[in-house]
């Protein structure tokens, strides 16, 4: 499965917007499946509340790039060290519509299967879905939300929507 997604090896825009960053963490599990971490953020987040997504952020003044803002926010998000973390590219960078912000998937390989230890303050809830799961188009469905088709995917009672599930199809090679 690895051979079958769609990251790009560099990274360019030429976008004045500023830039957020979320890591695409992928691990192989005990069987050989390759399983990505989503998190789903608390109700009283005050942006995104509520939503799935890959941990990731706006960055700080500190950070330097998008893979430093990537790595950061998900060590501070999810615990991932991110000394386990290979990077193997970017998704096409998704412009969020609600904030004049774009959002650069970073894609990582992790060296193993994470030991997750969720914030409390932005997480509610961790995911790790197998990708050949939400690889299956059946389990997708779509809505027209006015010139946009907007996907869905329900995920254990969660419902991956939006940006996040925009960049999950465009690693798997589903984008419209």
């Amino acid at each position: 499965m690895w051979d079958r997604l769609q990251i790009r090896p560099g990274f360019q825009s030429d976008s004045t917007l500023p830039r957020a960053a979320v890591l695409v963490p992928l691990f192989e599990d005990e069987n050989g499946d390759i399983r990505v971490v989503l998190t789903k953020r608390p109700d009283t987040m005050p942006t995104h509340a509520g939503h799935i997504s890959f941990p990731g952020g706006r960055p700080d003044p500190d950070d330097d790039g998008v893979v430093a803002t990537a790595l950061r926010e998900a060590e501070e998000e999810v615990g991932i060290d991110p000394s386990t973390v290979e990077v193997l590219g970017y998704l096409p960078e998704i412009h969020t519509f609600e904030y004049q912000l774009l959002v650069v998937p970073v894609v990582g390989r992790l060296s193993g299967i994470p030991q997750l230890r969720p914030s409390e303050r932005e997480v509610a809830r961790v995911h790790v879905p197998r990708l050949v799961d939400l690889a299956d188009h059946e389990s997708w469905r779509s809505e027209p939300w006015g010139e946009r088709l907007v996907w869905f995917y329900e995920l254990d009672g969660d419902i991956l929507w939006g940006a996040t599930a925009h960049m999950m199809r465009n690693l798997l090679g589903m984008a419209p």
